[in-house]
């Protein structure tokens, strides 16, 4: 007789989203959250999970948040609908904003040139 078990990890994405004014970006998008886990299985069935922890990820900028894991229980179980601006802990604001060398005015990653003097970037 053989037996098949392992440990593993997965990322979970949770039934959520909040839109919002990005509070590193300061762009309009939305807010998704998920989980990640270790889990036991056994045959292939996952037996238990331990080690959750719940993130929030920004879509506008990709910025990456850990939220309390009281707050990502409710989440999951589907009674939280709103995060706050607090309850966000920054892990990876990926943002990085760009200013025009000429006016300083704040440019897009992706642009060669400044959109208010032209002045090429």
């Amino acid at each position: 007789m053989f037996f098949v078990f392992g440990i593993s990890s997965k990322e979970k994405k949770l039934d959520f989203t909040q839109t919002i004014i990005c509070p590193n970006c300061d762009a309009y998008g939305r807010l998704e959250a998920f989980m990640t886990y270790t889990f036991f299985s056994l045959f292939f069935i996952p037996i238990f999970k331990w080690n959750k922890k719940y993130y929030v990820r920004s879509t506008c900028c990709g910025s990456l948040y850990a939220i309390d894991k009281d707050l990502g229980n409710d989440i999951e179980r589907g009674s939280k609908s709103k995060i706050e601006e607090s309850d966000l802990h920054p892990i990876d604001t990926g943002y990085r904003q760009r200013f025009c060398t000429n006016c300083n005015f704040p440019i897009e990653p992706e642009f060669q040139y400044c959109p208010r003097c032209g002045n090429k970037q």
